[in-house]
């Protein structure tokens, strides 16, 4: 049960957003720039950032929907499930490892990262502005995993939505809802 009287029916960040769109547009366009517009990093790289933390944070939502949309760019889901358990052995560039471990510092306190994790990830090749948006991502990530835990949004098990949501997301970007109405929620258990 939401903390506070959310919309019924809009899972997750959905739920916050609809609650309160002056909000969720800036957040919406920071994601755009973050995950969507073209950078260094391909899509489905900076969407595996996303889900790393928010797995890593236990966000349930995030990390579902942002690895669906990582597996529509990568086209294999396989890799989202490795980098989640340990990206150190995942099927994944050592540039991409070297930001994880950044992503994952972070996630923790940003002061743990050290000059040796950004000078590890430069000697991978990752350039300043790949390093920046792992940061941004991560502590956007950090914030927006909060948002969804914090107000005890719903969070549904459902595969299929994800995966539309992620589908949308990897299309489209974030500028607008992948979720428009709401969608239907198991009843209460007794």
């Amino acid at each position: 049960m939401p903390h506070i009287n959310l919309p019924e029916g809009f899972p997750g960040i959905s739920a916050g957003f609809t609650y309160r769109p002056e909000t969720a547009k800036p957040m919406r366009e920071l994601a755009h720039i973050l995950l969507h517009e073209p950078g260094s990093l391909t899509p489905g790289e900076r969407e595996l950032i996303a889900t790393y933390v928010s797995s890593r944070n236990n966000c349930h939502f995030c990390q579902s929907s942002h690895g669906a949309a990582a597996a529509c760019h990568l086209g294999d889901a396989t890799v989202i499930m490795q980098v989640k358990a340990d990206f150190l052995t995942a099927p994944i560039s050592e540039k991409l490892k070297a930001l994880l471990a950044i992503a994952g510092k972070v996630q923790q306190d940003g002061k743990l990262v050290t000059a040796a994790d950004v000078e590890a990830a430069r000697k991978q090749g990752a350039t300043d502005l790949e390093i920046h948006d792992t940061v941004l991502i991560a502590a956007a990530f950090c914030m927006f995993n909060r948002y969804v835990d914090g107000l005890g949004t719903w969070q549904p098990d459902n595969p299929d939505l994800y995966a539309k949501m992620g589908r949308h997301l990897a299309d489209e970007g974030y500028k607008e809802p992948s979720i428009k109405h709401p969608v239907e929620q198991p009843a209460p258990a007794m």
